[in-house]
């Protein structure tokens, strides 16, 4: 953590320890957070900061109805260190009692984003008009429209008074639990959770959206949608699949210990296994593997195989499997997560891996194999708890397609 430790000694000084500084506390209570975006625009999230009897500080981030709890908050003098769980991402800056300035960290990426917080602040966005629209429903939705990187959406929102929640499901996945208002013709709807920091700004009429999509202060696109209550996106199951002359999935990779492993071991032979093809930076591949994690200790006599291939951005071996060790712990993951690549998370390098495909589109994947070893299905990206009923439709489907594998 070279950034974070250069970071936390140049706040102490050169030549007074943090010990001798004077000291200050740091309040309980709700803080407005502001993330700084391309364009002077305010990426807004709320976190609750308490103090245990012992002294230590924890934390919650919320998103709609998401509520991330935040249990590594480090304090020396009067700086801190957030860093929420799972995820490399962390907050570093210098507090008063009522405000804290500094930066969302990312150091893998390199990418550094100024933030200011303030104490008792409950609204995520300071509205000061009253709605003049209600975005409620679903929109059908093209990012960057008109270029090579075009790609669609389905807008699912639901709006009561100024207040708006929802998400955009794309084919690969989620943006999350979106939080936000309309304030007069302007929708404004944002989320973080360590991985990505979300704002969605747009005009909005009765039928039609016209807006910015930004992801921290490193990246923007366009995005124009429409009223449309019968849009779907195409099916995630006939996205990725075998290239012609191929009938099995093959790879080796290494775990945590160095040993390789890969579908001919013992393990797996006529057993049904889910093959997850993921990132711990991922929020979807988040989601999906507590999924997994729940459905395997909900079902602890089923003869089903799990194993993940993590697409690392860390830059060094070392770092990856720190990462995927962190997720393991966090969250009780007890089947196989090997690495399958580090120093980028691309896709086409990510193919490379695994030739057989003809595409890696989205982090998460998940291939189903039979006993017999055949490939029976892929399933492009996740559709999480932030999609409602379609993270419903999906838990029963998958259901039914591993009890089909597991009778045969």
């Amino acid at each position: 953590m070279l950034i974070r430790n250069l970071f936390l000694a140049s706040l102490c000084g050169l030549t007074i320890g943090c010990s001798e500084q004077k000291k200050v506390e740091l309040s309980e209570g709700i803080w407005l957070v502001e993330l700084q975006t391309m364009d002077n625009e305010i990426l807004p999230f709320n976190l609750k900061l308490i103090q245990s009897e012992t002294g230590e500080y924890y934390g919650e981030i919320y998103n709609a109805e998401e509520v991330i709890t935040v249990d590594e908050i480090e304090i020396i003098g009067d700086s801190i260190v957030i860093k929420p769980p799972v995820f490399q991402g962390y907050l570093t800056g210098r507090f008063t009692s009522n405000t804290i300035a500094g930066e969302f960290i990312k150091e893998d990426l390199d990418r550094i984003a100024p933030f200011k917080a303030h104490l008792g602040i409950k609204e995520r966005f300071r509205n000061s008009k009253s709605s003049t629209q209600n975005v409620s429903g679903i929109w059908e939705t093209e990012f960057s429209q008109g270029t090579e990187d075009s790609y669609m959406a389905k807008g699912i929102f639901t709006q009561s008074g100024d207040k708006v929640r929802g998400t955009f499901r794309t084919t690969t996945g989620d943006y999350r639990y979106l939080d936000g208002v309309v304030m007069g013709d302007s929708l404004k709807v944002s989320a973080f959770d360590g991985a990505h920091a979300f704002l969605f700004t747009a005009k909005a009429t009765d039928s039609t959206l016209n807006g910015t999509f930004y992801s921290g202060n490193h990246f923007k696109e366009p995005f124009v949608a429409k009223r449309n209550e019968d849009f779907e996106l195409p099916d995630a199951d006939s996205l990725t699949f075998l290239k012609e002359g191929y009938d099995k999935l093959a790879f080796s990779f290494p775990d945590a210990e160095g040993n390789m492993i890969s579908l001919d071991d013992e393990r797996f032979k006529n057993k049904v296994t889910l093959v997850q093809i993921m990132g711990t930076w991922c929020p979807s591949c988040l989601d999906e593997t507590k999924f997994y994690v729940d459905f395997l200790r909900n079902n602890p006599n089923i003869d089903v195989e799990v194993v993940a291939l993590a697409f690392e951005y860390s830059k060094t071996k070392e770092r990856a499997f720190k990462s995927i060790s962190r997720l393991q712990e966090r969250i009780n993951v007890e089947y196989p997560i090997l690495l399958a690549q580090f120093g980028t998370s691309d896709k086409e390098k990510a193919q490379e891996k695994l030739p057989m495909l003809n595409h890696i589109l989205s982090y998460p994947t998940t291939i189903y194999i039979d006993k017999k070893g055949k490939v029976r299905k892929i399933h492009t990206g996740f559709n999480g708890p932030a999609t409602g009923k379609k993270h419903e439709e999906f838990k029963k489907e998958f259901k039914k397609f591993v009890e089909v594998l597991l009778k045969e």
